[in-house]
């Protein structure tokens, strides 16, 4: 069973790999974004901004998807504007769909925020147990994941429509001006290192380091998410999604070194933020990018470093339990260090690394 998709956000890693999954399985795929990309086969581009409720009305009007998925988000500086600006976002894009009264479900992706708390009050207070599990719920504190569930939740109350709510941790996927990507960071810090002499040192804490954890390939991710969207026993309900596997950095890092050619640098404790390390060094992958002629020479489009720092500068283990999905039938398995090891070919064979 598909139909026609509406991506919000296709330009972001979770919506650029779910627009490639959907398109092979055979749906008609529209890919919404302020600057739609244009290197997606098969996805109709649909340029709106989900802050500009006029204009987005315009430009969903001859629309009439069946599956809407809501993949995206911006950042502010206080977690009430987030609250503000991401709730606004989701409300428009449901009421501007609302008239060709086409949706049969909705797809929203949120994350691991779920039970850790906004950047605000990020792993602080009173945490629930690891494995974070589904019917943990929500935290007594203000959370734009929150709010944004609740448009969804209250436009499918409004309008008939099932929805899903999905929640990965760290996603690792192929996408280029991301604000979230860890896998193009480490391997951007990796090919640093590796030009320069420098060691490969692990950045995060004690806690990530020698803590079990786990990872969500945003294939996978994808996957989960034509799943819940075409399943009747996935209707309304939350998700954990992350691969399967569980690891820990004190093995993973040694195998990312072994992947670039380098030696992984002794783990001292000492916690040492990427965002410091890499915070001179835009000129110089500039010089890289074009020694070596890649296709992106603006570090800053491709490192997010503040974002790599925070998952791997957590004081506490996160894991996630996926036997909900399990009970209800995705039994998808990925393997995290493919997951590293393929975004990492797919990144040398675009000319986006050396």
């Amino acid at each position: 069973m598909n139909g026609t998709a509406l991506i919000a956000g296709v330009s972001g890693i979770v919506g650029n790999n779910l627009a490639r999954h959907l398109v092979k399985g055979g749906w008609t795929v529209q890919g919404l974004a302020r600057r739609p990309p244009a290197d997606l086969a098969g996805v109709e581009p649909v340029a709106a901004d989900l802050l500009d409720a006029g204009s987005l009305r315009q430009a969903l009007a001859a629309r009439a998807p069946t599956h809407v998925f809501i993949t995206t988000w911006l950042r502010q500086e206080t977690e009430a504007e987030n609250i503000r600006v991401n709730a606004a976002m989701v409300r428009n894009l449901l009421d501007g769909l609302r008239l060709a009264g086409s949706v049969r479900h909705v797809a929203l992706v949120t994350g691991l925020k779920h039970y850790l708390g906004p950047f605000e009050a990020y792993g602080k207070g009173n945490l629930p147990e690891t494995p974070f599990r589904e019917e943990q719920g929500r935290l007594p504190i203000e959370n734009f994941y929150y709010a944004q569930e609740d448009e969804v939740f209250a436009a499918a109350g409004r309008d008939g429509f099932s929805w899903s709510v999905h929640r990965p941790h760290t996603v690792i996927g192929y996408a280029l001006g991301n604000a979230m990507n860890m896998g193009v960071t480490l391997a951007v810090y990796a090919t640093l290192c590796r030009e320069t002499g420098r060691p490969f040192r692990f950045p995060g804490s004690p806690a990530q380091w020698n803590g079990l954890t786990d990872i969500t390939d945003a294939r996978q991710l994808a996957c989960h998410l034509a799943w819940a969207a075409t399943t009747p026993a996935a209707r309304n309900e939350a998700f954990n999604i992350v691969n399967g596997d569980v690891f820990r950095w004190s093995w993973m890092w040694g195998r990312i070194a072994v992947w670039f050619g380098l030696e992984p640098a002794p783990f001292d404790g000492t916690v040492r933020p990427l965002q410091a390390q890499m915070a001179d060094d835009a000129p110089l992958w500039a010089e890289i990018a074009a020694r070596h002629g890649l296709v992106e020479p603006d570090l800053g489009r491709l490192a997010s470093a503040w974002h790599t720092d925070a998952d791997l500068g957590r004081p506490i283990e996160v894991v996630t339990d996926m036997g909900k999905s399990r009970r209800l039938g995705f039994l998808d398995y990925q393997a995290t260090d493919d997951s590293f090891f393929d975004l990492f070919e797919r990144l040398r064979a675009s000319r986006v690394i050396p």
